[in-house]
């Protein structure tokens, strides 16, 4: 079973190196997909001497958000799964085979990383952050009628052909709610597996912000009850 693993990046040259040597490390069949989401700082100029770890480079031609940047890596994906990986190292790459196990067992067509589930590491950071995620996390539940403990994760694997089926909108962040109401539309088997967590400060580049939250709260309302 092949995997599509998509990296969506927005100036990340601090990291990209690292992540990007962490992907392929990860012993199974895969293709790594990086979608540049215009960068500034640099991180365009690296990608040359990463050559040997990147199989389809996309680049957008403005920055477009996060969203945008996954559907263009969906659009070109020919594995038979789809894992979405973000270029800052919070997330750890070895705990692929975890994530995905439910979905090779044919258990699963959808699995969500839990950072707030299990007993794996965590990095303490913002406590308002954290109530926001579970705020949103309760939302959705109750209009998705699923009971997962982390809707805004990273860390989410589709079978691709479920995945393409979808017709994603959202360019931002958006695209977490949005996703998980499809799938909840489409009457997706999702199972949930705990994993580690070491997020960024904003001084250390997380880009998540109030707006965002905001309209993650819109995205709840409109593809759960207007669409």
């Amino acid at each position: 079973m092949k995997v599509s693993v998509i990296i969506p990046v927005f100036n990340e040259a601090g990291t990209i190196r690292e992540i990007l040597k962490q992907v392929k490390d990860v012993q199974m069949e895969k293709e790594v997909i990086v979608v540049d989401d215009f960068s500034t700082d640099g991180t365009r100029e690296i990608y040359p001497e990463l050559e040997d770890f990147i199989d389809r480079l996309v680049l957008h031609d403005r920055n477009k958000g996060k969203g945008a940047a996954l559907r263009s890596g969906i659009r070109v994906v020919e594995g038979d799964v789809v894992l979405i990986q973000d270029a800052d190292l919070e997330y750890d790459p070895n705990e692929y085979h975890k994530i995905l196990k439910p979905i090779i067992e044919g258990r699963a067509d959808v699995v969500y990383g839990s950072r707030f589930k299990g007993s794996q590491e965590h990095r303490v950071l913002y406590f308002w952050h954290h109530v926001g995620n579970m705020m949103l996390t309760l939302l959705s539940n109750m209009l998705t009628d699923l009971n997962l403990s982390d809707m805004e994760t990273c860390y989410k694997a589709f079978r691709a052909s479920l995945i393409k089926s979808l017709d994603l909108k959202e360019n931002r962040f958006g695209i977490e709610p949005e996703v998980t109401a499809k799938i909840a539309k489409a009457k997706a088997r999702v199972f949930e597996v705990g994993i580690s967590y070491r997020g960024r400060t904003y001084g250390e580049g997380k880009k998540i912000g109030l707006g965002d939250g905001f309209r993650a709260v819109y995205c709840i309302l409109r593809y759960n009850l207007w669409s």
